[in-house]
């Protein structure tokens, strides 16, 4: 209280040079007819040959041939009229040219064959030759059943899965989707644990402890290590499961498992995590494809 009454007892003296503005208020009105500038900022470029060349790229490998060929018509009618010998004189200025412009000839007409043989293959899915197959380990719990058909229906959905393998410590816990048809029945191919396991490709993955990604599995020797899946199988992701176990993955596309693709494949770990806790049970570990396995059995 006496700092509020020593203040109001403060008396500012006015100053008497100071003269009072009567001058009015201005206010500024925003208009609303005003045109919104343009963007100024910087524009993408553009590759007006690029463009062209994707454009008409029939025409463009065809050229060098109508080129070549337009190029030989005329040395050979140039040689025609000019009233110069037909054979070729090495000491003629005009034979040598003539050489020479032959050359440049063929050499268009060449690279507009190889040019026209040579095309960028187009990438399409195929459809698998085989069997629809599902297997599943009797003995896994229901909760962690259905977490294991959830994780199928995802990857099914969302890339180009169409065949799922999961062995851990010995024992397929699941095959299901397109697998090969067997020679004599009817039947679907199963997984031969035991095979598997002693092979090149199995042990490889396990010595780098990283994920394997056969894009193209037609040229790798080791696609006749997995005979359980089918024939024309495009694409294999390998993945190991912690210390005990591998998750094959097959897809029906060359180079079909993007980086992002891959990404979206993962099982939920909080959903393991709380099947985990309901089911009483531990898991496997798939540190890649963001989950947790642990070792199976009763916890």
């Amino acid at each position: 209280m006496e700092a509020a009454r020593f203040i109001n007892q403060i008396q500012i003296p006015k100053n008497p040079n100071r003269r009072s503005s009567s001058r009015p208020a201005r206010f500024i009105r925003a208009s609303s007819s005003q045109e919104p500038k343009s963007y100024r900022g910087p524009k993408p470029s553009k590759n007006l040959v690029a463009d062209f060349v994707s454009r008409n790229d029939d025409s463009v490998r065809s050229l060098p041939i109508y080129v070549g060929g337009a190029s030989l018509l005329a040395v050979l009618f140039n040689r025609a009229v000019s009233g110069i010998a037909p054979v070729a004189d090495a000491s003629s200025s005009q034979s040598r040219a003539d050489l020479l412009a032959l050359g440049l000839a063929v050499t268009n007409l060449l690279t507009g064959l190889v040019w026209l043989s040579i095309r960028p293959k187009t990438i399409t899915p195929v459809e698998p030759q085989g069997v629809d197959c599902k297997v599943l380990e009797p003995n896994l719990p229901p909760s962690i059943l259905s977490e294991l058909l959830w994780a199928w229906e995802s990857l099914k959905v969302a890339t180009c899965c169409k065949s799922l393998v999961i062995v851990y410590n010995g024992i397929c816990l699941l095959q299901i989707g397109m697998a090969a048809k067997s020679p004599d029945v009817n039947q679907a191919v199963l997984v031969n644990t035991a095979k598997l396991m002693t092979g090149s490709v199995y042990r490889g993955v396990f010595k780098s402890k990283a994920q394997s990604y056969l894009a193209n599995l037609s040229l790798y020797p080791g696609r006749s290590e997995l005979p359980f899946l089918p024939p024309n199988t495009q694409a294999v992701i390998l993945q190991p499961l912690g210390d005990k176990g591998i998750a094959v993955i097959g897809g029906n596309t060359i180079r079909g498992f993007t980086s992002s693709d891959q990404a979206s494949k993962t099982f939920s770990s909080c959903s393991l995590e709380k099947t985990n806790r309901t089911s009483k049970k531990s898991w496997f570990a798939h540190p890649c494809l963001g989950m947790d396995f642990f070792n199976w059995g009763e916890a």
